[in-house]
């Protein structure tokens, strides 16, 4: 799945947000009888936001990196 199929109300939460949504919706999943065809558009639902929670995490990790880089260039200067 790539990142421009991922929803705008997915894309502007953040990691927790994203997270409590996953949790609310393997919970429901749990405890309902859902149909086959709401069970598959929660399990949808679940893959797009593990998927924006993955990009988010990758810019923090980017962020970090460039930060690291920049403190260790200004020590080295």
């Amino acid at each position: 799945m790539k990142l421009k199929n991922i929803p705008a109300d997915i894309k502007s939460k953040s990691i927790k947000d994203a997270q409590n949504e996953i949790k609310e919706i393997l919970e429901a999943l749990e405890n309902s009888g859902a149909n086959l065809e709401q069970s598959l558009d929660k399990y949808n639902r679940v893959t797009k936001l593990n998927l924006h929670i993955q990009e988010k995490f990758k810019i923090k990790l980017k962020e970090i990196n460039n930060s690291s880089l920049k403190n260790t260039k200004n020590k080295d200067s």
